[in-house]
């Protein structure tokens, strides 16, 4: 158990006579330690927490102004699969909004936030219907406009929010130094006969809270791994824990948020990409399994947006559930987006889960049908060029490139290589993989 009394003992055995000094001094610096905990709690809690939300509601509105252009531009309706999970992201940090402690002047986010879900879902209306000329007038004229305004407000609310947080930052800065100033008052009564244990406390309090001060700043600029150097075994070294605990917390937070995908809350781009570096890096053999559905426009196209992303959500649990029963501790299983994965594996292990991966996706496509679908072994639907077809059933792909035979491995590389694989794969029926086998000579 953590000892509390460690300032107060070296305090009585110094003088039994300036006892009542001693815990004076003590007792108002750990009260006064006590609030200042308090409030930076709140701060880690609510104020830097509102920093984060306010980041999350910009990133995704530039991702769909990006979509939104590009819509426009290429007038693709595939690419409607990706506007779909920002408008879901964004609804989630509404929600994430609501329910969040936050400043008074946080009232009118959700209420813009709001008016501008109700345009976009209008804008995303037209785009499923495909009137391309139409959702280029409702863009230009509508959610551009709002959406302009509200990362306008965005912008103010983040130059509101860092004032009221330096004023703060700056309150707790006086409070811990008029602590300081009243323990140092009281010691002082007793310095002439207790002088070890007045310049113990004093070093304490002084290093403990101008430590915090420090680590209370850093935070709020940015910077979660601030180190506290504070190695008492007494109140400080427990508050340095809590602190640098909500500190790693909160990065873990900002890392998930920053690259996990939304549906899936699998690791994104970053994450694979920070891996395949790693492994080239460190000349870490190992299997790239590049996943593709095939077929899965017409389906999401015939059963609807909400089959589609339970159909996504199936296919990573999938992934998750055979990895972690025929994979290795260091594989990574990771959400490109949309329709396409990427599992990382050792050289050894990638055709094996390979197979494993078709055998049981296969064994659970027949659960993403109707019975009458089913039986018919197609769905019928519009392709690309608006010709009324029929498409066979969810298939799966996977192009697989051994780094070994790469001479100079690169994510273009393997990402080119790939491309080449899943053309060819695409062309064949029924659910299949392809490894890469030749020695490239890049």
């Amino acid at each position: 158990m953590r000892s509390y009394f460690t300032v107060t003992s070296k305090v009585a055995l110094g003088y039994l006579v300036l006892i009542t000094f001693s815990l004076l001094a003590v007792g108002y610096a750990l009260v006064s330690l006590h609030d200042h905990n308090s409030r930076t709690e709140q701060l880690v809690g609510g104020q830097f927490r509102a920093f984060t939300l306010l980041r999350d509601v910009r990133q995704n509105l530039l991702g769909q102004e990006n979509l939104e252009q590009q819509l426009v531009i290429m007038r693709d309706a595939q690419l409607l699969a990706l506007l779909e999970p920002r408008a879901a992201g964004l609804e989630i940090i509404l929600s994430d909004i609501k329910t969040s402690s936050l400043p008074d002047y946080f009232t009118t986010l959700p209420a813009a936030v709001e008016e501008y879900q109700v345009q976009a879902r209008q804008l995303a209306q037209v785009f499923a219907e495909e009137d391309w000329d139409q959702a280029a007038t409702i863009a230009t004229t509508t959610t551009s406009p709002l959406r302009s305004q509200l990362l306008k407000d965005l912008a103010d609310l983040r130059v509101q929010h860092q004032t009221s947080l330096d004023k703060d930052l700056l309150e707790l800065s006086l409070q811990s130094n008029k602590a300081y100033r009243v323990a140092l008052m009281i010691t002082l009564i007793g310095i002439l006969l207790s002088a070890p244990a007045a310049v113990t406390v004093i070093v304490s309090i002084h290093r403990s809270v101008k430590a915090l001060q420090k680590a209370t700043r850093e935070i709020a600029a940015g910077s979660f791994e601030t180190q506290i150097d504070i190695r008492s075994n007494d109140e400080f070294g427990q508050l340095a824990e809590d602190f640098a605990s909500m500190a790693r917390k909160l990065m873990e937070f900002e890392q998930l948020n920053l690259d996990a995908n939304p549906l899936t809350r699998l690791p994104g781009n970053l994450t694979i990409d920070r891996q395949l570096e790693e492994r080239i890096a460190q000349e870490i053999p190992f299997a790239h399994l590049y996943i593709d559905l095939d077929n899965f426009k017409a389906y999401g196209d015939h059963y609807g947006y909400k089959h589609g992303r339970d159909a996504i959500n199936m296919v990573a649990k999938l992934l998750q559930e055979v990895v972690e029963l025929q994979g290795g501790e260091d594989d990574l299983v990771g959400h490109i987006g949309g329709d396409d994965y990427v599992v990382l594996t050792d050289p050894q292990r990638g055709e094996q889960l390979a197979k494993a991966i078709i055998s049981t996706f296969d064994s659970r496509v027949p659960e993403l049908y109707t019975k009458k679908d089913l039986k018919a072994g197609f769905i019928v639907g519009t392709d690309r060029h608006g010709i009324k077809r029929s498409f066979p059933l969810l298939t799966m792909s996977i192009a697989i490139t051994l780094s070994e035979n790469l001479t100079n491995p690169s994510i273009l590389e393997i990402s080119n290589n790939c491309a080449r694989m899943k053309g060819h794969l695409k062309q064949l029926k029924n659910s299949n993989y392809l490894i890469d086998r030749r020695k490239q000579l890049s």
